[in-house]
Order: structure tokens, then C-alpha cells, then sequence
């Protein structure tokens, strides 16, 4: 039960967008202020489970209806923050509010849950996870993250992975940029190997691209120029959110390349671990992202913490913030990249 307190942030994002005023930040302070304050108090926890609690875990269904139910509430804070923006008499100050606030909504759950479907096996959540992708204008993550980033994680040839003394700002460029254009060139191989032509149902990129510019003609045919920018607005918060998760999960850590010029495998060694309990309800368990790239098709209530990996003194929410400060960002983190 433990992990409806992920929905707290679309249930605070709904009362600050419908109220308005200074409350149109509210998903934006409890993100960012109050969930890192909450985590420096609480204390972690790093057990893991028995054989038997896994095996109740992922016979419980009730944790992936959890995943489910945030398609329904997305779009629904889509449609609510819309309607409101183009119903009402608005401030500037209260439009930006409401695009930060309905932009953490998709970021945290929206492509946070895609990602976590996107790595199931059945039809049925992959499509789910690639609705949630759409509202950040990110599907094409589906592409490159299974097919490119799990691959060449925590190498010069992932954009995903931050390099030692990189800002998280110039991460942004790097991975935006990097990573349309990789899913793009991983679409092209895999049409060469499946003998695809570029107009076929299987060529995943061009039905994205036509699917991105669905959604936002509808957006703006319903809601007219007010409510296509802010949904194309929110949805670039969205994406930036990602990438900074993106950025503080693999900074600095480097697989060490063989003489044959292969990397070594990927291990619990190449990403950040954070054992701060609220971070890891509320992202369900992405922040046991070692244990995720060591065994990328685990579901989330089974993740577990490995006492190699390495260990971020914050959680997750901290971690964000401190990474939009470039300074203190490298002064906590760089002395505790593994020198080996």
C-alpha cells in the first residue's frame, strides 16, 4: 500500500492547478522542498526481500494495476490543467505555475511509469508505457533506452551518461540531442535487420513522430494556442526532469573498456543507488537503479540494494536540486566516484 504515496504529487499538482494563485506551485515546493526535506529526516532502509516475499510480490497483482492507473490520471491532469488555462482568467505567473506543476505530473508519473512498462514483456503495458510518453514528447525514449542505453550505459557512446565535471546543463544538450538522433539510427538497423521499409506498421520512429504530431494538433484543435503551448511546454519540463534523473543516476561512473575493445558488462557498479525511502516510493523503485541495469527485466517492487554499488548521500528529489548547482553539485558528488 505503501506506494499510493506515489500519487501525491498528481493529487497535489490537482489542488494547486484547480485553486490557483501561489498554489498553481504546489507540485513544483513538495518536489523539490518538502520531499528533500522529509528524506535528510527519514531514515533509509536497505533491506531486501526473502525468496518468498518476491515471489508474493510479483504474484500480487495490486503492483501492477498500481502502474496502470496513472494513464488515467495523466491524461486527466492534462485535461484539467488545459481546461483550466483556457477557461480562466490567468497570470502569467499562474500559467507558468501550472505548466511546472503538470510538467513534474508527467515527468514522475508519466514517463518515469512508462519507462518502468516499457521494459514488460506484454503487448498490453508496452503500449501503456508508450501512452505515458507521449504528453513529454518523448516516445522515442522506448527505442533508444531499450535498444541504447541499457546496451552502452556508463560509456563514451551512451548519451545518457554523464561525464565527470559535465553540468547537468550541458548534459541536457548532449542527451536531448543524443538521444533522438541514436533512436533514430538504432530504427534504421533494426529495419535492415527485419527487412522493414520506412512506411511499415514495425517501423516504431515514424508512427512516434506521426503519434507526437497527433497529439499536439488535437491539443491545439480543442484547446487553441494557450493550450498547445502550455501542453508543449509541460511536456518539455517533463523531459528535462527525466534527464536530470538521467544525469544523477550515471554521473561519472565509466566502464572500463578489454584489450579486444569491448566494454566490460554491465554490473551494479555502473549506476547511482539511493536507499532514501520516500525517493523510492514515490519513483517506485527507480532508485535502486544499480540493481535495474544489472537485471533490466525486474519489476520495481523486487529491486534490490547491493552494498558495491555506489551510494548517493541524498536521495533522489535532493539529488535533483543539487544537481541545478553545478558547484555543489561536483564538491558532494565527485570525491565519491569509485576509483575503480
Amino acid at each position: 500500500m505503501k506506494y499510493l504515496l506515489a500519487y501525491s504529487i498528481p493529487i497535489v499538482a490537482f489542488f494547486g492547478i484547480y485553486y490557483q494563485g501561489l498554489w498553481a506551485y504546489s507540485a513544483w515546493a513538495y518536489s523539490f522542498i518538502l520531499l528533500p526535506i522529509l528524506e535528510m529526516i527519514l531514515p533509509l532502509n536497505e533491506n531486501n526481500y526473502s525468496e518468498t516475499e518476491v515471489q508474493s510480490r510479483l504474484a500480487n497483482r495490486f503492483y501492477d494495476i498500481l502502474l496502470y492507473l496513472n494513464v488515467p490520471i495523466v491524461y486527466g491532469m492534462i485535461w484539467l490543467t488545459l481546461t483550466k488555462v483556457t477557461t480562466s482568467q490567468l497570470t502569467i505567473f499562474e500559467i507558468i505555475g501550472s505548466i511546472l506543476s503538470l510538467g513534474v505530473v508527467l515527468g514522475s508519473n508519466g514517463i518515469n511509469v512508462g519507462h518502468e512498462l516499457g521494459h514488460r514483456e506484454t503487448l498490453f503495458e508496452r503500449i501503456l508505457g508508450k501512452l505515458l510518453l507521449i504528453p513529454s514528447h518523448y516516445t522515442h525514449f522506448f527505442i533508444e533506452h531499450n535498444h541504447g542505453h541499457h546496451l552502452h550505459v556508463s560509456t563514451p557512446e551512451d548519451p545518457s551518461t554523464a561525464k565527470y565535471n559535465q553540468t547537468l546543463y550541458a548534459f541536457w544538450i548532449q542527451t536531448v540531442t543524443g538521444t533522438y538522433t541514436k533512436a533514430w539510427k538504432i530504427q534504421r538497423k533494426l529495419n535492415e535487420i527485419n527487412k522493414i521499409n520506412f512506411f511499415s506498421l514495425k517501423n516504431d520512429m515514424f508512427w512516434f513522430t506521426i503519434i507526437q504530431i497527433v497529439y499536439l494538433l488535437t491539443i491545439y484543435s480543442i484547446f487553441a494556442v494557450k493550450g498547445f503551448l502550455v501542453a508543449l511546454f509541460a511536456g518539455i519540463v517533463g523531459f528535462l526532469l527525466l534527464e536530470t534523473i538521467n544525469y544523477i543516476e550515471h554521473y561519472g561512473l565509466m566502464r572500463k573498456q578489454t584489450a579486444s575493445g569491448r566494454y566490460e558488462r554491465v554490473t551494479e557498479k555502473h549506476s547511482w543507488n539511493s536507499n532514501h525511502i520516500l525517493g523510492r516510493i514515490i519513483l517506485y523503485e527507480l532508485t535502486r537503479h544499480s540493481d535495474h541495469h544489472y537485471k533490466s527485466q525486474k519489476k520495481y517492487q523486487i529491486l534490490e540494494y547491493h552494498d558495491v554499488s555506489p551510494q548517493m548521500p541524498y536521495g533522489y528529489p535532493t539529488s535533483m536540486v543539487m544537481s541545478f548547482f553545478p558547484p555543489l553539485w561536483f564538491k558532494v558528488m565527485n570525491e565519491r566516484i569509485p576509483k575503480e
